[in-house]
């Protein structure tokens, strides 16, 4: 099995850039799938996504995480049938570190944890942080109107890269752009997997 074992438990290794603190001010491209897969918030039709009413939640709850979030910036997104791609700038107009650095990261049920002097725990304003509070809303929205509380809609994990430069910038805004049109050859199409 691949990864490390972590409390008599195998977990996946962990893609995310050692020594970096997520909640550092930057650009961030995040992926967030549907667990299995499920194709939970719309269809795609002639290139377009077209959103259903849990698709609209996301999209609603996507853009209220800026209001709520003061730190946070949404860049270019995309709601898929599965999945929600997005570029997230974090902008807390600080440099400063307060003295915290991170030697390693770990991973929960539900998000990253920066790991600190043997203390487990999820940084405030951070992309983890961001995720599991969208996550958890999102949920228990979608699962209010489906009558189906405490179903799980997203898988544990979401895929993040760090973007460190304009052209990166540039090529992943046009890879969401393009997305809904090129969704017959998408990894996360449950037909390709």
């Amino acid at each position: 099995m691949e990864g490390d074992l972590y409390k008599n438990k195998y977990r996946i290794k962990s893609c995310r850039y050692d020594g970096w603190d997520y909640s550092n001010d930057g650009y961030y491209f995040v992926t967030i799938c549907t667990k299995n897969r499920v194709e939970l918030f719309g269809r795609i039709n002639n290139g377009k996504m077209i959103l259903n009413k849990f698709g609209e939640v996301v999209g609603k709850e996507w853009k209220k995480s800026a209001i709520i979030r003061k730190e946070i910036i949404l860049d270019y997104f995309i709601i898929m049938p599965n999945h929600l791609h997005a570029i997230v700038i974090i902008n807390n107009n600080s440099v400063e570190t307060n003295g915290r650095f991170p030697v390693g990261v770990e991973m929960n049920g539900r998000s990253s944890l920066q790991y600190y002097k043997n203390n487990f725990r999820m940084e405030k304003k951070s992309i983890s942080s961001l995720m599991a509070g969208f996550k958890s809303i999102t949920a228990k929205i979608i699962n209010e109107k489906r009558n189906q509380p405490g179903a799980k809609i997203w898988q544990d994990n979401y895929y993040d890269r760090i973007i460190r430069n304009e052209d990166e910038s540039n090529r992943i805004r046009q890879y969401i752009i393009d997305n809904p049109y090129k969704w017959a050859l998408d990894r996360n199409n449950p037909k390709n997997l």
